[in-house]
């Protein structure tokens, strides 16, 4: 029992108080309207699905509005993010499938489990840092699975001549994207015909493998804590400058990734949604006021026929650069390969 007036420090785990095993488990959170309207401000999410109540519905056969896929991501992230407070970096995101369409009123819970634990080399400056590899599961409220997937943090050490002796091997996570999940992934009660019928423009069957989208607009990053906030973004990089390697507060990734699915929908305006990532480099880092541009590149259209209908699971890639008024070059900030879906 503590005493009376005892101080409590409030934080997170150091490398050092990492263990194999260890599981941690954040606030669940339903999703709501609200929710989806300000993730839809802050990174200009454009699917139509999850914007179109009516089209929606038709298409997907639930009344309740589609949550962005991105949302459903940067929530499940933002879930497993406690015992990554002090993050310096990720390296990265494997194994990531939407298993389930997830609609607003739904509710996420997820658990984070310690898989493997690598100590780097002492920096020049003579601070220290471990990998942590995290296997990440969201369900919803029935217990059904939304979300599994691995990510890897850079944790520092409290005290960085400590020997802790973690030296696992990485290679044991899956470095390939399970295909037959994949398609495991595809909503087969969806209305693919409905989605080609009530969607003017180009549908899959006018795509063509190859295509590279250089897309003009550029999207100015504002409100990054919010963000953060949000999705229950925990780690400080995001919203204490003081907690940042950089000296200043770092943009979380995800915040990058919505923008650059935010943009692929406009060369791309009639993508259902995302299935999975295929991988996810976060090539350099991102400030609040850099300026965002991607350009798409689509590299497989795969027919899929299914029981009286059809969609086209789609490969792409998204890379990012950041323009900055101090810069002469832009600054190469994402490569994001990524799986979508189109009627």
């Amino acid at each position: 029992m503590r005493q009376a007036g005892e101080r409590v420090h409030v934080g997170g785990p150091y490398f050092e108080d990492f263990e194999r095993g260890q599981v941690f488990a954040g606030p669940a959170m339903t999703l709501t309207e609200g929710h989806a309207a300000l993730h839809q401000a802050v990174v200009g999410d454009r699917m139509r699905l999850a914007l179109d109540a009516a089209l929606g519905s038709a298409v997907t056969g639930r009344p309740e509005p589609l949550a962005h896929p991105n949302l459903v991501c940067d929530v499940s992230i933002g879930q497993s993010t406690e015992p990554t407070f002090r993050v310096r970096g990720n390296l990265f995101y494997r194994g990531l499938v939407l298993q389930r369409p997830v609609h607003i009123g739904d509710t996420l819970r997820t658990s984070t489990e310690v898989v493997a634990l690598k100590q780097n080399r002492p920096r020049p400056d003579g601070s220290c840092a471990g990998l942590v590899a995290l296997r990440i599961q969201t369900v919803d409220q029935y217990d059904r699975p939304v979300l599994d997937y691995w990510r890897c943090p850079m944790i520092p050490l409290r005290v960085a001549e400590t020997q802790t002796g973690h030296a696992d091997r990485l290679d044991t996570i899956p470095q390939e994207l399970d295909l037959e999940a994949v398609r495991a992934a595809i909503p087969v009660d969806w209305s693919f015909k409905t989605a080609r019928e009530r969607m003017p423009g180009v549908h899959a069957d006018g795509l063509q493998a190859g295509a590279v989208y250089e897309i003009e607009g550029r999207d100015t990053v504002t409100a990054g804590p919010e963000l953060a906030r949000l999705t229950l973004n925990v780690a400080k990089t995001h919203t204490d400058a003081g907690g940042s390697a950089h000296g200043r507060r770092l943009v979380y990734g995800g915040y990058t990734i919505a923008v650059a699915a935010a943009q692929a929908t406009r060369a791309l305006p009639n993508l259902l949604t995302i299935l999975a990532w295929r991988g996810c480099d976060h090539t350099g880092p991102v400030f609040e006021g850099d300026i965002l541009a991607t350009e798409l590149t689509l590299d497989a259209i795969d027919p899929v026929q299914l029981a009286g209908d059809a969609c086209a699971v789609l490969d792409l890639r998204a890379v990012v650069h950041a323009h900055r008024p101090d810069a002469t070059e832009p600054a190469p900030v994402l490569d994001w390969r990524f799986v979508g879906l189109m009627a």
